[in-house]
């Protein structure tokens, strides 16, 4: 089974000075790193995505800041594809799943940020459009929400998306476990 990797608005924006701050991106990034360059090595397709808000009034993503563009750690080369999009589902009105069907990408692996937001509604799509999904949820990334006047960590908002991603919709591993799937 062929195998494609996913990695999902890994921006400046969402890092340390960026307008979204997510807690542990940068670790996020350097597991995202270990598996765009294992990939590359294996000569495997790869689909960076790219969110840009269309309204230059959004809080972050706004086309021609810095904040925008991919974070170096994980900068798509000349023959990485790179997809962009203006929703959290990195598959809503994008040319992906096509790119994936002309890699004859079958399974995906999927990292990048936000884990409750852009991780969780293109896991789903994934699946619901028939591959196998893989999240390596190290090398995810979210920040803390709100309820009804309550905070929500990170780290649990972090655990419950890929807990039920992991219920239903894809294997959920460390990255050193998606390193070995070919």
């Amino acid at each position: 089974m062929k195998t494609g990797l996913i990695l999902v608005d890994i921006q400046n924006d969402y890092f340390p000075g960026g307008r979204m701050e997510l807690v542990g991106a940068e670790d996020a990034a350097r597991n995202a790193r270990k598996l765009l360059e294992s990939f590359r090595e294996k000569g495997q397709p790869t689909f960076h995505i790219q969110h840009i808000f269309t309204d230059p009034d959004a809080p972050f993503f706004v086309a021609g800041t810095d904040g925008v563009e991919i974070h170096a750690s994980v900068a798509p080369r000349q023959d990485d594809l790179l997809i962009q999009k203006h929703h959290p589902n990195g598959f809503l009105q994008t040319g992906l799943l096509d790119e994936l069907r002309k890699a004859q990408a079958e399974r995906v692996v999927i990292c990048g940020a936000m884990s409750h937001m852009c991780i969780d509604a293109t896991t789903r799509a994934a699946a619901d459009f028939g591959l196998n999904c893989v999240v390596a949820h190290d090398a995810c990334a979210t920040r803390d929400l709100e309820f009804e006047g309550r905070t929500v960590p990170a780290d649990e908002v972090h655990a419950s998306f890929m807990s039920a991603l992991g219920w239903g919709y894809a294997k959920v591993v460390p990255t050193s476990e998606a390193l070995s799937i070919r």
